[in-house]
């Protein structure tokens, strides 16, 4: 005889099928569009475009430019020594370092599948928006002096930090003249690699969201993140960093968090949060920049997720 298989085991099954049904296929088409940027964009070339620029027109070019940009934290941190040390004024940098980890091509087209058209389009918006407005701030704060003295490497144009550390992997390749069809091929062949790469953080992402969706109470839930809790908004901001693995593991998990019932806004702070003020994010800008900048852009980050999310509570919620 077989034995009963228990209700929330056959949920979780069923909404696990259900997430990877409607991600994988967008997640393998973001893929792609993640290989085609790198080939277009390399971090290299976004740094010589945003050293031209001051406040104001450089804070919209250095967002936009982390937002259509799929880096990770190594190419990130990367670029924003490499434009630290040619004198890019620190709010234009700082412009490009909020919007990098929080808006991508994964997050959007993930974003897409998991909430729809106008949620993911209101989140662009407003996270480049925070971005924006965020560097300014920062960059009239006189904080200058709390960027740690950054030498460039001459073989790889990573910074190093005068503390003896150095932010290592993701080093730009030197620019050669290929064909759009080269371009494309090589595309292809990223997009594998990041694909099988990437794969495990996403079906993680999905087992841990079909056990929210199924087993773990909605009144847990809702007691913590639900409406009923003044501070549900900035507890989610908080809780993404130390949960963060990657934004393919966070949509997931927040798509079941929305299933549950928690407002669309609580879940994009946590959404937010865990992108901004991961650890290892944290751990790379530790060679950038002095404790109380940390804890400023940490901050900053924890604010532009509360931000978000208490808009997105009172106009979509």
């Amino acid at each position: 005889m077989i034995p009963e298989i228990p209700p929330a085991v056959a949920e979780s099954w069923a909404f696990f099928v259900h997430l990877a049904i409607t991600l994988i296929p967008l997640f393998i088409g973001a893929s792609f569009v993640v290989g085609l940027a790198q080939e277009y964009v390399p971090p290299e070339k976004v740094e010589r475009e945003l050293q031209g620029y001051d406040e104001g027109a450089g804070n919209v070019m250095a967002a936009g430019f982390g937002a259509v940009t799929p880096f990770c934290s190594c190419s990130t941190v990367p670029v924003l020594g490499g434009l630290l040390q040619a004198g890019a004024p620190l709010g234009l940098s700082f412009s490009f370092l909020l919007a990098s980890p929080m808006v991508n091509e994964i997050a959007v087209v993930l974003l897409l599948g998991t909430f729809g058209f106008e949620v993911a389009l209101w989140y662009v918006v407003t996270t480049v928006v925070a971005a924006i407005v965020g560097g300014i701030v920062i960059g009239r704060l006189g904080l200058a002096d709390d960027v740690k003295d950054i030498q460039l490497n001459d073989e790889t144009s990573q910074p190093v930090a005068t503390d003896g550390g150095t932010v290592e992997c993701c080093a730009p390749s030197p620019e050669t003249q290929t064909t759009h069809r080269e371009h494309f091929e090589t595309a292809a062949r990223e997009a594998r690699t990041f694909f099988i790469d990437t794969l495990p953080y996403l079906i993680l992402g999905m087992t841990i969201g079909a056990l929210v969706h199924s087993v773990v109470p909605v009144g847990i839930l809702q007691a913590v993140l639900g409406p009923q809790n003044p501070l549900a908004v900035p507890l989610a901001a908080l809780f993404g960093a130390p949960i963060y693995v990657s934004m393919s593991a966070m949509l997931p998990i927040a798509g079941a968090l929305h299933e549950q019932g928690i407002a669309i806004g609580t879940v994009l702070a946590f959404i937010v949060g865990g992108a901004g003020v991961s650890i290892p994010n944290l751990i790379l800008l530790n060679k950038l920049f002095k404790r109380r900048l940390l804890l400023i852009y940490a901050g900053t980050v924890v604010a532009t997720g509360v931000v978000v999310g208490l808009s997105f509570n009172a106009f979509l919620g």
